[in-house]
């Protein structure tokens, strides 16, 4: 059921599900190592990956080293970071590689229409439009995102740069799904450090560990968002779990 309990659950379960640890680190950094809820996101991520053939963890650094062993790049004009999830990616790019001296944050999600789909949506004050004024006259161009799942966001931004534009532009991510890859490589180049074949969420998915219990998770139109595992109310699929702590279940 849904988290109002008025709708059945029909997301198939898919057979790999790839978790990207953004979690044990954050919550021993705010919560202290030796801290109950670090031995809990420790735990969290130990039980997940009990299960190697279903499930695989993956880190922020594997995934970086694979993004900057596939090509040496020269330093970009300008880095457009897909929500904060894209800016800390680039940050970390550059951190590692020096490709983007100069990053800016666009505000856009997807957030589900309560119709069995998807829309993209600005986060910021303003359109999309508003938001990438003054890119078209960058001589190079990076769009980062930490995850390409439908690719809907990334697809979105790019389609929304002048042709001319999209010539002097590459995308980069972590990880995704191959087709949702192959798809934004129709408008430009794009490397990605995890490419998972196979149709997305019947074959393979993609989590973040912190949206099993941030509220960051499921974006959904005129309702608050929820994580996978929610104690005030399930999500889709899910039962509610012991929080980590207070601080990784707001909203």
């Amino acid at each position: 059921m849904t988290a109002g309990g008025d709708t059945a659950y029909a997301q198939p379960t898919p057979r790999l599900l790839y978790v990207h640890d953004d979690l044990t680190d954050e919550v021993a950094r705010h919560e202290g190592v030796g801290s109950p809820a670090a031995g809990l996101a420790r735990d969290l991520l130990a039980l997940l990956a009990r299960d190697p053939e279903r499930v695989r963890i993956l880190t922020l650094g594997e995934q970086l080293e694979r993004v900057v062993a596939q090509a040496d790049h020269a330093p970009f004009a300008l880095a457009i970071g897909i929500g904060a999830a894209g800016q800390r990616v680039a940050e970390a790019l550059h951190a590692r590689a020096s490709w983007f001296p100069r990053i800016r944050r666009v505000g856009l999600t997807r957030e589900e229409d309560g119709l069995g789909g998807y829309r993209v949506i600005s986060t910021e004050a303003g359109d999309l439009a508003a938001q990438l004024d003054g890119v078209a006259d960058c001589a190079s161009l990076a769009v980062v995102d930490d995850t390409v799942f439908s690719g809907l966001t990334m697809l979105a931004l790019i389609e929304a740069l002048p042709e001319a534009t999209r010539r002097r532009t590459h995308a980069f991510c972590l990880r995704g799904v191959a087709e949702s890859i192959a798809e934004v490589a129709k408008l430009c180049p794009i490397t990605a450090g995890v490419a998972a074949p196979g149709r997305r969420l019947d074959h393979v998915s993609f989590i973040n560990a912190s949206g099993l219990v941030r509220r960051v998770a499921i974006r959904r139109a005129g309702k608050p968002p929820l994580a996978f595992f929610d104690p005030n109310g399930s999500a889709p699929g899910s039962r509610p779990p012991t929080p980590t702590s207070s601080r990784f279940v707001e909203g």
